[in-house]
Parts: structure tokens; C-alpha cells; sequence
């Protein structure tokens, strides 16, 4: 009977193990989770559900991607073991997210390969770009708390890529890459013209598969466009040939003459400090070609006739130390760059003191020691505990010595008055 039992308690807490073993298995991937599509295409991204052999029954997906590369064409399609959505899809182009919600009734469903949904996405710009799932994600167990057992998800890593020419060909000799940002806005293209063509239409606009009307522009093969907006925009040609207007071509040009985002740059410990190697650090964005590359340059404006020629500037990182400095006063000038080469500059001044007392907002430097507001305060505190254990201990000092010289003194009035009484005796007698 204790034997028994015995087994069946070691079948309970198996059982028990087992079950919290599976509870973490399930994972959320792309399918496909990778390919090469063309600008202005689209392609579908499936998103698939492993439960990991557990009964789950809401699923949510939050997704991230690059706003500049993809665009959400449509955020379902094709079929979904879901059968209600707790709330519609939503999802932003500009942001660059999408989230999905949904439910199976209980008992919930157990599935290794589960189709949640369909993304169809729009390829806008050329280069590699990335899905992938955020971290607030969740597959809910279907045990009534709701405990969520996803543990890995997955990626999609895509190639976005320049479809070949249909029509002539055509290249530019202002913006010869279509991968790259440049900072010229007044772009020139040229096609080839082959035998035979006696007319060409084109135009330029934002859409990667925008089509040329069909109304003759002549047969000259170059046209130049001047003042154009930060953005990227595509260029589209067609030839006509025996009264038949053939393919399209396009071609792409990425603009951005816009400097990167302001930003002031911080010091530490202080803008005044009697550290000789201070580090600075910045920050900023880019909206469009992106954020690129640091420069930084220290300028010596000590006023000093022997002093040396500013230096160049050189390419850095933030946090920065900056080389070791002399003791005078110092202008730091940050350059920020975007992948379009646009840039921009902020300054801080900068004045190295000779060592000590020095304040910032991290904390207080005394003679070249940096010590945070949180240890200067608790080193205030210990002063003052110490100086009003030193004043207390004074006061207890005087005041024994004040009772002591009050003691010394009573007791000579006492001797005296004893004096004065034994002569006044003595005088008595004698009379």
C-alpha cells in the first residue's frame, strides 16, 4: 500500500513537470522568412503559430518593419485559424507597425503549423530590410489565467531590388546610384534611343510604377528637373515605334537635402571642471536618408597670441573623451552627418580650470575628484554629524571646567570665611 502510494505521487509530479515542460513551448515565424522582390511589387508574409503541443486560445502579434523599405498594401488576407478577432487590425505605414488580435473558444486549439494571417507588402525602396516580431507579442495558454507561453520567434530578412528596364534604357549622370541618398535636388536622366523611335513620354513622381500618359514628348533623350522636394521619387519613360508605344522603364532617385535633426551636446562633469579629459555626448536623428556619422573638433579660444591652429576634424563616437587638454578655455563643435552627406553642427564651451571646487549636474568636483550629488550629500551629512558631535563635545568640556572652577572657588570662599573666623577669635582673646 505505501509502495503505491509512493508511485502514484511520483505519476502526479511528472505528470505536474510535463505539464509546465510543454507550457513554454510555443513560437510565432514568417513564412516566407526571406526572398527578393522589385520596387513596386508586392508579396505576401504569412504569419504562422507553433503551440508547442499546448491548447492556447488568443494570439497576439505585434510587428515591426521599415517604413522606408515596405509598406502595408493590405494587413489580411487568405485564410486564419482565428475564429474571432478581439479587435480589428491596425497598422501604420508611417510608424512602421502592425497589430493583430485574436481568439479561439475554449477548449482553444492545439497546432504546429497554424496560418494567423497574411500580410501584403508594398517594396518602396531598394536595399535589405527586416520584419519581425515585438516584444509585446503573446500566445495565451488556455488554462483561465491566461499565462502566455511564447518563447522564440522569428524574422524575415527580404532583398529589395531595381526591376530591369521594359522600355529604354536609362541611367543618370547626376544620381548614378539608386541605392544612395544625395543631397542634389535638381536631377538629370537620360535614355538610350534605338532605331526607329521617333517619340518618347515620361514623368516624374512619387509612385514606383507610375505609368507616362501617351501624348508625345518629342525625341530628344535627356531631361533635367530642378528644385525637387526631399523624398524619393521615380522617373518614367516609354518610347513610341511605328505608331506603338512600347514598355516602361523607371528609375529611381532618393533626395534628401535636409540636415540631421538639432541636438545639443552635454559635458561631463561640468562645463567648467579641472578634469583634463571631460567626455562629451550627443545624439540626433535623420527623417529621411538617415542618421550617418559623428565628427567632432576642439577649438582653443584661450585668448593667446602663441596658441596653436585649430585642429581638423576627426570621426567619433558618443560617449566622446576628449583629448587631454591644457588648463584655458575650449569651443567643442559637433558635426552630424546623414548617408545623403547633409550635415550639422552644434557647439559647446568648454573651460578647464585649475583643480578644485567645481559643480555640474552629476555631482560636484573637488580638486579633480568627481563625486555624485548623492555622495556629496552623504558626505555633508557625515560633516555635519561630526561637527555637531565636535561642538557637543566642546559645550560638554567647558561646561565641566565652568563647574569645576565654580567648585575650586566655593570651597576657597569656605577656607577663607574659616580664616576670618579663627583671626576674630584670636582678636577676642586678646582683648
Amino acid at each position: 500500500m505505501k509502495k503505491a502510494f509512493i508511485i502514484l505521487t511520483i505519476l502526479i509530479i511528472s505528470l505536474g513537470v510535463a505539464s509546465v515542460a510543454r507550457a513554454g513551448g510555443a513560437s510565432l515565424y514568417f513564412s516566407p522568412n526571406s526572398g527578393t522582390f522589385f520596387i513596386g511589387s508586392t508579396f505576401d508574409v504569412s504569419i504562422f503559430v507553433n503551440t508547442g503541443d499546448n491548447n492556447i486560445n488568443v494570439v497576439q502579434v505585434d510587428l515591426k518593419f521599415d517604413p522606408k523599405k515596405l509598406q502595408i498594401a493590405s494587413p489580411t488576407a487568405g485564410k486564419s485559424f482565428i475564429d474571432v478577432w478581439v479587435s480589428q487590425p491596425t497598422y501604420s505605414n508611417t510608424e512602421g507597425t502592425a497589430s493583430f488580435k485574436g481568439g479561439i473558444p475554449s477548449p482553444g486549439i492545439n497546432i504546429s503549423s497554424g496560418l494567423f494571417s497574411t500580410i501584403t507588402f508594398r517594396a518602396i525602396s531598394p536595399g535589405e530590410t527586416k520584419i519581425s516580431f515585438l516584444d509585446s507579442s503573446r500566445v495565451l495558454l488556455d488554462d483561465g489565467k491566461g499565462t502566455n507561453i511564447l518563447t522564440s520567434t522569428g524574422h524575415g530578412v527580404y532583398i529589395l531590388s531595381i526591376p530591369p528596364p521594359e522600355g529604354p534604357e536609362v541611367f543618370s549622370p547626376t544620381h548614378s546610384d539608386q541605392n544612395k541618398w544625395y543631397k542634389n535636388n535638381n536631377p538629370t536622366f537620360s535614355w538610350v534611343k534605338e532605331g526607329g523611335i521617333n517619340n518618347f513620354s515620361y514623368n516624374l513622381d512619387h509612385d514606383p510604377q507610375g505609368i507616362p500618359d501617351n501624348v508625345p514628348e518629342g525625341d530628344h533623350t535627356s531631361i533635367s528637373y530642378s528644385n525637387l522636394e526631399d523624398g524619393i521619387w521615380y522617373f518614367h519613360v516609354k518610347a513610341k515605334k511605328a505608331e506603338v508605344w512600347g514598355g516602361i522603364s523607371h528609375y529611381l532617385v532618393q533626395i534628401d537635402i535636409t540636415p540631421p535633426a538639432g541636438f545639443v551636446p552635454e559635458i561631463d562633469p561640468s562645463t567648467k571642471t579641472s578634469v583634463l579629459r571631460p567626455i562629451i555626448s550627443f545624439i540626433t536623428t535623420d527623417n529621411l536618408s538617415g542618421f550617418d556619422h559623428f565628427e567632432a573638433k576642439i577649438i582653443n579660444i584661450t585668448p593667446d597670441e602663441n596658441k596653436e591652429e585649430s585642429g581638423f576634424f576627426i570621426e567619433v563616437v558618443s560617449p566622446y573623451k576628449l583629448p587631454s587638454l591644457q588648463i584655458g578655455k575650449y569651443l567643442s563643435v559637433i558635426r552630424a552627418f546623414d548617408k545623403a552627406a547633409n550635415w550639422r553642427d552644434a557647439s559647446i564651451r568648454l573651460e578647464i580650470i585649475p583643480g578644485g571646487l567645481g559643480f555640474s549636474k552629476q555631482g560636484i568636483l573637488i580638486f579633480g575628484f568627481f563625486l555624485e550629488w548623492w555622495m556629496s550629500a552623504l558626505l555633508l551629512l557625515l560633516i555635519i554629524i561630526l561637527a555637531t558631535g565636535f561642538l557637543l563635545l566642546r559645550f560638554k568640556k567647558q561646561r565641566v571646567l565652568q563647574l569645576e572652577i565654580k567648585e575650586r572657588l566655593e570651597r576657597r570662599e569656605a577656607e577663607l570665611r574659616k580664616e576670618a573666623e579663627k583671626i576674630k577669635n584670636i582678636t577676642n582673646k586678646v582683648e
